[in-house]
């Protein structure tokens, strides 16, 4: 049996389309690859079966890692999920006030990550009434600092 480049369209459209039942964001690339090997083959319809197993190897492969690689958006895995860059610089309220590296309690004037207060820590002693920064997120606990009078 002669393998023309329609078998290989068909089976890179067969690949693409198995993404849709099986995601896993890779079959696709393989996929790409057979279409890849079904326009070479449809302009040099005398290429030996070997070089199309080997282009379409290479060309998977290829696009396979560059997508890893280069576009993947879930580069940063640490930070999945994670709203740490939305919350830091807001300014709250001491409502419950803690010793130094205890837990206090601070109020925030909008609701952040889904509520209006959260348990804070701070390097130096909170009292209630007290304007804080948020600095840092630590699991659940916001690490803030005081903010001098007349800072926003």
């Amino acid at each position: 049996m002669n393998i023309v480049w329609w078998h290989w369209l068909t089976l890179g459209l067969i690949l693409i389309g198995l993404e849709l039942i099986i995601p896993s964001f890779t079959i696709i690339w393989f996929g790409l690859g057979a279409v890849i090997v079904s326009i070479v083959l449809a302009s040099l319809p005398s290429c030996p079966l070997s070089v199309q197993i080997l282009i379409w190897t290479v060309a998977s492969a290829l696009l396979t890692f560059a997508w890893f690689r280069f576009f993947n958006t879930r580069l940063d895995r640490t930070k999945a999920g994670s709203s740490k860059g939305a919350v830091i610089g807001e300014t709250g309220l001491v409502i419950r006030g803690a010793q130094q590296y205890d837990k206090g309690t601070v109020k925030f004037h909008l609701p952040l990550m889904g509520a209006d207060e959260w348990p804070c820590v701070a390097d130096d002693p909170l009292a209630v009434g007290d304007r804080v920064r948020v600095v840092d997120v630590e699991g659940h606990v916001m690490k803030v600092e005081k903010i001098a009078k007349g800072d926003k």
